[in-house]
């Protein structure tokens, strides 16, 4: 350590030495401020016992917050805390983290549920089945009030009875200083206030927070090993920051409650986003005025979006994928989407075929420090191809259950119709080297294989539709009533294609492009032209399948309906 950084260290922990013993409220005023039957932290020790696991075994946790829907940079986190978790033959939980009641959005909670049952990120305990329960921070108050009753017994917190105005006039008052933002030092008006000051305001009924007294000094840098980033070094925490709040119920802020939650549910590795970096050292102050052991600590950096030729954040608020309920509306399927987020957290695994990456570990020392950027194109590409090594039944029952929920008229056809969906789904997709990937998630289902059905199918009936290419509306008629009046279903010993062909010739089609390109004004089009016409007709779109497999599956009866219906 150079010299000049030796003094400024010794400086500050002088300062910290001399500095005075707090003012302490007698136990007698701190147990009035409490539930007279309100438990020791003791008693909390015995009821959530150390879980006697295997050493190297991971218990971790995810710890959403009902504020609002659930992004899908939560799923990204959960995914790693349950591979984690099992890999080492720990546990895994989910604890709600609801102590800020104001912003909690109704729906929120069963919203998670939703979203932890499709991705397969469920806890391994709950309140039915878990010895750690409640899992819901609202619910564990009294746990919370029982430790902030013994830190204001040892005057490591204090009450603070400062308003609005006096914060607003803090922070006035610190920018004209230039000095840093927070209340601490000077600008803690309470940190060293008397009994009798404190007790006069309790007499008067006046609300109040607890603040934790912090022993951070200025100038102190205090250094720790995180699971992801190695060794880091960050300014002490000097901040008397908010661990109980002065709305009813009385709850915690995170910083208390989540140092009490994870001690008692026996965590031993806490996976959080990166934003919670600058708390450590105050976490760490909190570990150790709690008496408590300091949890292990890895923090992921945030999933990323190209924005033009900068990166920023994923957002709820600017991007629909952002949003877990999303991927659930477009029926995106879970395992393309958990290979891809593994592959988001280790780059390994996205080199590896999907069920071997599901299968393989992540590991924490290779996540990266910068986000990982979200491609939804990439992870079309993914679902396309895991979709692709599904069977056609698979495809079937998959796309049923999602559209049960997302798409029952069309979930109600497919089953009435389950024969005829596996029918189209073989075309070009069972028996080649080179499967059809047109469908890259559930929703995809209806604009790809929808036309199939005619109870959802709407024959075209206007000979001058745009999807006929600008035909004269006359020739699609000829077109149509000339295939209708000579059709020939497809079978084995037939050249299905030729009767088009010679449809096409008799109404003066050009046998080829090429022939067409020479002396267009000699022909209303191509061959193509005149077999685009019946592919709308059977399909509705210009983009399909072989159009012979295609009519073999709807049938003699339904190609004539669709066929006949614009002449």
């Amino acid at each position: 350590m150079a010299g000049a950084e030796a003094g400024t260290l010794l400086a500050a922990l002088t300062a910290r030495s001399l500095e005075p013993a707090p003012i302490m409220l007698s136990q007698t005023v701190v147990d009035s401020l409490f539930p007279a039957e309100l438990p020791e932290p003791e008693y909390w020790e015995r009821r959530y016992p150390p879980r006697h696991l295997p050493e190297g075994v991971e218990v971790t946790r995810f710890a959403p917050s009902p504020t609002g829907y659930l992004h899908i940079g939560g799923v990204y986190a959960a995914t790693i805390d349950v591979d984690v978790s099992r890999h080492s033959g720990g546990r895994y939980l989910v604890r709600i983290e609801d102590t800020d009641q104001a912003r909690v959005t109704e729906g929120a909670a069963e919203q998670f549920a939703e979203s932890f049952a499709y991705f397969d990120i469920g806890p391994d305990e709950d309140d039915l089945t878990g010895s750690y329960r409640p899992y819901t921070q609202s619910a564990r108050q009294e746990i919370y009030l029982s430790y902030v009753r013994e830190l204001l017994r040892q005057g490591k917190a204090y009450l603070c009875f400062a308003t609005k105005e006096d914060l607003a006039d803090i922070a006035a008052r610190q920018e004209k200083a230039g000095a840093l933002p927070g209340y601490y030092g000077q600008w803690a008006i309470w940190r060293d206030a008397s009994p009798e000051q404190v007790t006069a305001k309790l007499d008067e009924g006046a609300p109040y927070v607890v603040r934790f007294r912090s022993p951070g000094v200025a100038g102190v840098r205090v250094s720790y090993t995180d699971a992801i980033r190695g060794e880091l070094t960050q300014d002490d925490n000097r901040n008397d920051t908010v661990i109980l709040k002065s709305t009813d119920p009385r709850l915690p802020t995170y910083h208390l409650a989540h140092a009490v939650d994870d001690h008692l549910m026996r965590v031993s590795l806490v996976i959080r986003a990166e934003e919670w970096l600058s708390s450590v050292p105050l976490h760490h102050q909190l570990f150790d005025a709690l008496g408590l052991p300091r949890i292990r600590y890895a923090h992921i950096a945030p999933l990323m979006k190209q924005d033009g030729k900068s990166r920023r954040k994923l957002s709820k608020r600017k991007d629909p994928e952002a949003t877990v309920s999303f991927y659930m509306e477009q029926g995106y399927p879970v395992e393309a989407v958990q290979y891809y987020l593994r592959g988001l957290a280790n780059g390994r695994l996205a080199e590896m075929p999907l069920p071997e990456a599901l299968a393989a570990p992540i590991r924490l020392e290779e996540c990266g420090t910068a986000g990982p950027l979200v491609d939804l194109v990439k992870l079309d590409d993914i679902n396309a191809d895991y979709i692709a090594t599904l069977t056609s039944d698979e495809i079937v029952d998959r796309f049923i259950e999602w559209a049960d929920k997302y798409d029952p008229e069309l979930a109600t056809v497919a089953a009435a119709e389950r024969p005829l969906a596996l029918r189209a789904l073989t075309i070009e997709r069972v028996g080649v080297e080179n499967p059809r990937k047109d469908l890259r998630k559930w929703s995809d289902f209806r604009a790809v294989y929808g036309y199939f059905f005619r109870q959802i199918f709407e024959p075209l009936t206007d000979p001058a539709d745009e999807r006929f290419g600008g035909l004269e509306p006359e020739l699609v008629r000829s077109v149509a009533a000339g295939f209708a009046d000579s059709y020939r279903p497809p079978d084995a010993d037939t050249e299905w294609f030729g009767q088009i062909r010679d449809l096409a010739s008799r109404l003066g089609f050009a046998p080829d492009r090429k022939a067409y390109k020479q002396d267009p004004a000699a022909y209303p089009g191509s061959i193509a032209e005149a077999s685009q016409v019946i592919r709308v007709l059977l399909t509705g779109t210009r983009n399909s399948p072989d159009l012979k497999a295609v009519a073999a599956a709807l049938g003699t009866d339904e190609v004539l309906r669709r066929v006949r219906s614009v002449a």
